[in-house]
């Protein structure tokens, strides 16, 4: 049911692309703006990137099999990262566009009608970009916030462009249209390589953010009192999924079943203290045993 609630989400996406389109480039076809039609480019993009998540997205819910033990996840960050780069490719193709207007000037028409089609297209994005940014953090999925962080992206260039439209409209300073389509471009940029470095950082397995670990190191320091001891903590998330591995130092007097079942105890724990799915490891040692110091991190001829 949560999947198919999130694949509506995404739908939600596709179609307010397309409807965004139409009206962007509606009015840039009226009006001649630079900046309209920069606008209008950025929701092209905006399409090709939700139809490019939601194959991701199919791809990183499938279950486990014998070549993807670990499952599918990180197909989420292909999909940010493959939004990204179109972004980028967006913004120097309005940059290679604009610059003969910088050079040549021209004036825009239907400036009125123009805006009603590109103020419609704007509260469109606003509403579905509002939508899939909540949506996406309740859910903890990178894929719905990146699209719905995309769109809003899409929201404030739409709403620079048409003050800039009114500002040619009350000045008549015709440098004004390209010089913002620039912006746009500009910024356009930055929020591609935001969503391309957040995508590097998680297919190089970065470690769990900092709040995260100071719930599990809190937790696991407080096991002192019963005589457990950890180390070798090692965190890393994969799109919805994040993923523990400890191991636990208890007493070598300890019979087996005693200390596997604080461990499961530990592992449990660790799983419901978030709200998106949790995979935990546990290494049983004992802490008198000197051996057990040398394998505290992920290669054990380290501490050797």
């Amino acid at each position: 049911m949560e999947q198919q609630s999130l694949r509506r989400y995404i739908y939600l996406s596709i179609a307010a692309a397309a409807v965004t389109i139409l009206l962007k480039f509606h009015a840039s076809t009226l009006t001649g703006s630079m900046g309209l039609f920069s606008d209008a480019l950025e929701s092209l993009v905006n399409l090709f990137a939700a139809i490019f998540a939601l194959i991701m997205f199919n791809i990183s819910r499938k279950p486990a099999d014998r070549e993807h033990e670990f499952g599918h996840s990180k197909a989420e960050y292909f999909s940010s990262a493959a939004e990204g780069a179109l972004i980028l490719i967006a913004a120097f193709s309005i940059i290679r566009t604009t610059i003969p207007r910088l050079i040549t000037p021209h004036p825009i028409e239907n400036i009125g009608t123009g805006l009603c089609y590109s103020l419609l297209a704007t509260l469109v994005n606003l509403a579905a970009g509002l939508t899939l940014i909540r949506r996406g953090k309740k859910a903890k999925s990178l894929l719905l916030e990146a699209d719905g962080r995309h769109l809003m992206t899409d929201v404030w260039t739409s709403a620079g462009v048409i003050l800039s439209i009114i500002i040619v409209k009350l000045t008549g300073w015709l440098l004004v249209d390209p010089l913002i389509a620039l912006i746009v471009a500009l910024n356009i940029i930055r929020t591609g390589y935001g969503l391309i470095s957040r995508s590097a950082s998680g297919l190089m397995d970065a470690t769990l953010p900092g709040e995260d670990l100071i719930k599990i190191t809190t937790y696991l320091d407080s096991l002192k009192s019963q005589q457990i001891e950890y180390h070798s903590l090692l965190t890393r998330a994969a799109g919805h999924r994040k993923f523990i591995t400890l191991h636990v130092l208890v007493p070598g007097q300890w019979t087996v079943k005693q200390a596997h079942d604080h461990a499961d105890r530990i592992e449990e724990t660790l799983v419901n203290m978030f709200d998106e799915r949790v995979t935990v490891h546990t290494h049983l040692e004992p802490v008198e045993d000197p051996a057990s110091m040398r394998d505290i991190g992920i290669d054990r001829e380290q501490m050797c």
